[in-house]
């Protein structure tokens, strides 16, 4: 299994309709293509969990490049987020882990376009990967190059940059 991530948002706040919206608009502005066939992640007893969006490059033919990201129903209960300490947010500031990320490996491109246009319409959520130790905000990603973009720029710390 691959690098996974996740786009951390506060719970008073989050709407999965908005999440979804929100996906659309970003990948529109990142000049990105999206799919979405709306098949749906159920419960055993017909509850939504999740429905998934396909992230591609424009040339994926070409280059293969493409990431699922899951748009995640608000009782879905793998969307709770405990790790505040090891990444000194405020444990006051509740918050989901949403918009999952699956298999980022290759993609760090595609992933940065999305990704930053995602945080320009919702500034004070953050980009998180499991295996690191910090979050990435609007104002991290603003400190990259787009054109001369790091393609390990995920797997840095954002204050060393």
């Amino acid at each position: 299994m691959g690098t996974s991530a996740f786009i951390l948002t506060n719970q008073q706040n989050y709407c999965p309709e908005k999440l979804l919206a929100d996906s659309i608009i970003s990948a529109y502005n990142a000049d990105v293509m999206l799919n979405f066939h709306n098949s749906k992640n159920l419960t055993e007893d017909g509850r939504l969990l999740s429905t998934t969006l396909n992230i591609n490059d424009k040339n994926v033919q070409e280059n293969n490049k493409s990431f699922i990201f899951y748009v995640d129903a608000k009782d879905n209960p793998n969307i709770e987020f405990f790790d505040y300490e090891e990444l000194d947010l405020d444990p006051n500031n509740k918050l989901y882990q949403i918009g999952f990320i699956e298999e980022m490996d290759g993609v760090e491109d595609l992933l940065f376009k999305f990704i930053y246009e995602y945080l320009s319409i919702n500034k004070n959520d953050y980009f998180w990967m499991p295996d690191y130790d910090w979050v990435y905000t609007l104002e991290d990603l603003k400190k990259l190059n787009v054109s001369s973009l790091d393609p390990e720029w995920c797997y840095k710390n954002p204050n060393s940059l």
